[in-house]
Parts: structure tokens; sequence; C-alpha cells
């Protein structure tokens, strides 16, 4: 492998939601709606509305912005932010609830790239505004029990008080895990997750999901419609892949050149 030494490639930081997983439509949505309606709370997100939600990045920030736009009398609650936490928490459980059945797999490409990294020495990162709960329980149900000890830095939740798009959660994690941002890249899915990244000085490939595809994507290294496999070669949708089929270690390596 010919790589700039002066850019090689030490560790990859992964976003999780939408990036590892397919969890927002299809895992936090219904596990909100179930939160709901354990709550007596009459709303009920939708596939469509929860699309638009998604501009707001943290969970307990949805909610309190949902309150604003639709719910305005909710805001009159005693303690709001307590009232907002405890609707989350209990969003969460029954998120964690849906991983335990097995019903959220990891993308296509995403154990197959995790593993080759480990076994080139190349250290592994989270860097996301899900809960650490989720980010566990997500690794846990499809990779393993041990496999969170895998990670180097698992950058989760409110370590950090600016969500993305701020950089915040990035600057962290590269701080814990003692590397410059040219030694590292990220994987992300959405636009807030890249502009976050990018600030941070970390160069970025995209893997699109249902609820991102159309999003701008300017300044990423390479937009694709997922990390790829022998079998399932990924679709490129910007940059120049440089013939290759799917991600791996070399690739990134090339990225970063």
């Amino acid at each position: 492998m010919k790589t700039d030494m002066n850019n090689e490639i030490r560790a990859v930081l992964f976003d999780v939601d939408g990036t590892l997983a397919d969890t927002e439509r299809d895992g936090h949505r219904p596990a909100f709606n179930a939160a709901f309606a354990e709550l007596g709370l009459t709303w009920d997100w939708d596939a469509e509305l929860y699309g638009k939600l998604l501009t707001i990045t943290g969970g307990k920030e949805r909610i309190r912005h949902y309150m604003e736009k639709y719910a305005p009398d909710e805001l009159r609650r005693n303690g709001l932010n307590d009232w907002i936490a405890g609707l989350h928490k209990t969003k969460t459980r029954h998120f964690v609830a849906l991983l335990d059945r097995g019903e959220i797999p990891l993308r296509p490409g995403v154990v197959r790239l995790i593993h080759q990294l480990r076994e080139a020495k190349i250290k592994i990162a989270i860097a996301t505004t899900t809960s650490p709960e989720n980010v566990t329980a997500l690794l846990k149900s499809t990779l393993g029990e041990r496999s969170p000890d895998w990670f180097s830095v698992i950058g989760a939740g409110d370590i950090v008080p600016g969500k993305k798009p701020a950089s915040d959660i990035y600057l962290w994690v590269l701080d814990q895990l003692g590397l410059p941002a040219r030694h590292c890249i990220a994987v992300e899915d959405s636009e807030n997750g890249l502009i976050a990244a990018l600030a941070a000085g970390l160069n970025t490939v995209i893997t699109v999901s249902d609820y991102t595809r159309h999003q701008n994507f300017n300044g990423a290294a390479l937009v694709l419609s997922n990390l790829g496999e022998p079998t399932q070669p990924f679709a490129v949708l910007a940059g120049n892949a440089q013939g290759r089929r799917w991600v791996d270690a070399e690739m990134l390596a090339e990225l970063n050149s």
C-alpha cells in the first residue's frame, strides 16, 4: 500500500445513526412513538415528519423542537428540561428493546470494514450525538458482547455541549485518540455530520441513508450508497472511487493521501 506518511490513516471515526445502521426510520422513530404512547401523549411521528425533524441533531433537542413547532402548550410543563430528559430516557429503553430483538442490522460493509481495520491495527472510534446506551446496545446486538471494547474511543451523547453540525464531538474524539485530524478519516451519512467532521479537519466519506440521500455533501471525499461488499458493490454518487467497489483500509488511505 503506497501512502503519504504525513497523512497515514491511523484511525477511522464512525458516526452511528444512519451510518452503522439504518436506525432512524425503523428504530428511533417507532421508539419515540412508543415512548409518547407510554406517557399518554397523542403525538405521532410518521416517516415524513421524522425526516423533517432529523434536521435537529440530538433526541432531546428534537423533542423540544417538535414541542415548539407543533405542541407549544406543552412547553408550560413544570420542570420542562427534566420532563424532556425523562421522555428521552423512556424512548431509549424502547430503542434498546428493538436492538435486543435483533430488529436493526448493520448496513452493508460495516462488519467487514471494522474487522479489516482491526486486523490492520488501525484504530476505530465512535463520534455521535446519540446516547451511550444506544451505541452500546447497537454494537452488542450486532457485533457481540465484547465489541464496544474494540473501539479506542466512544464519543456519544451529552459528553460535549455542541451537537452536530458543531465540531465538538469530533474534536473531543480526536483529543482522546491523541491524533491529529490528518491521520484520521470520518464516515458519516448526513449533511450535519459532514459539516461537523470537515470543521474538525477530517476527510469524510459519506454513505447516504434513506433520509439523507438528497442532502448537500459538498466537500466530502466520496459519496457512496453504502460501504459495499465484494458481492454487493457500492454505487458512487459523487467523487472518484478509482474503480473500487467496496471500502477497505487501502481505499481510505488513498483518499487521505
